[in-house]
């Protein structure tokens, strides 16, 4: 008996040893996988697989993230195949027409409504005023000095003039960059929304979507409006080609003008598409924009609106 008892305490303490070698591998299987899973986790997030945060673009997706609503869509008029996707929430970056996005993480909660495009900046408009980029649309930062009011739902841009519309402060322009601002009509552009499109050929020459009188014309440098037509209201005004005006306005379609607005003819853009965007070098090449969810779905047309596809 006394010699059974110390055999039976060195077997179960060998089996113990036993056991704890045989679970150890799987406590090392763990942490292994735990740490790996870390990394990836990492490298996603460094990468900006999580969404708008830190530097200048996201990671790349199939749509373009805006938030809850569609405000503009825009194509840089020295290359047509980089589209801006904005909202009240974010704004989106295509460099390949459409079929690839990046979110633009410095214009978050900008509410991207107006654009402009100069020489040596991009420029956005929106209710907490206006945001610059100088490295070509990759990062933007806040330029208000001088606004009459930040709350700018237009904005244009034409070779000397920088010009601005807000509910408040009605139709506004700077001539040296920004760096002050003089009001030019106080009662006009208050209904004012999107783009200010500035004629390449005369700088005075104005074209803006209202949205209580359709696209308006000022031939005086924004300082009077006439109506043009079209649409009884309109949302958004883009050049296609060097003559063409498109007009668009949501549910109530879109319009196209070959003569200045003085004649204008009905276009049919895709199902549930708001934005309708053309190109100032090439008359038959279109974007058309819908929000689906939180996310700018875009298609593209080659023959000047009569077919659509996604990109």
């Amino acid at each position: 008996m006394t010699d059974a008892r110390p055999r039976t305490s060195a077997g179960r303490s060998r089996r113990r040893r036993r056991s704890v070698q045989t679970r150890r591998p799987n406590h090392w299987w763990w942490a292994v996988a735990g740490l790996a899973a870390v990394a990836v986790l990492v490298a996603f997030v460094a990468g900006g697989g999580g969404g708008g945060g830190g530097g200048g673009l996201s990671g790349a997706t199939t749509v373009g993230f805006v938030g809850g609503d569609l405000h503009s869509l825009v194509a840089d008029p020295a290359d047509p195949g980089r589209l801006f996707a904005g909202g009240h929430q974010a704004v989106s970056v295509s460099t390949d027409g459409g079929r690839t996005w990046r979110r633009v993480s410095t214009l978050d909660a900008a509410d991207a409504m107006g654009w402009a495009f100069t020489g040596d900046a991009v420029w956005v408009s929106g209710h907490p005023g206006l945001s610059r980029s100088d490295d070509g649309g990759r990062t933007f930062v806040r330029s208000n000095d001088g606004l009459p009011y930040t709350d700018v739902h237009a904005f244009g841009a034409g070779a000397s003039a920088l010009y601005g519309a807000s509910p408040r402060a009605g139709v506004f322009v700077s001539t040296d960059g920004g760096r002050s601002w003089t009001t030019r009509a106080e009662r006009a552009g208050q209904a004012f929304f999107g783009r200010i499109l500035v004629d390449p050929a005369d700088g005075e020459h104005l074209v803006a979507a209202d949205a209580r009188s359709g696209p308006v014309e000022s031939t005086d440098g924004g300082r009077s409006w006439r109506p043009l037509g079209g649409l009884r209201a309109a949302t958004w005004v883009s050049w296609a080609g060097p003559q063409r005006v498109l007009v668009a306005s949501g549910p109530a379609g879109a319009a196209t003008s070959a003569d200045g607005g003085r004649s204008w003819q009905p276009l049919e853009p895709p199902a549930g598409a708001t934005l309708v965007e053309g190109s100032s070098s090439d008359a038959d090449l279109l974007y058309a924009a819908a929000l689906r969810g939180d996310s700018a779905e875009v298609w593209v047309s080659r023959d000047g609106g009569r077919v659509w596809a996604r990109p």
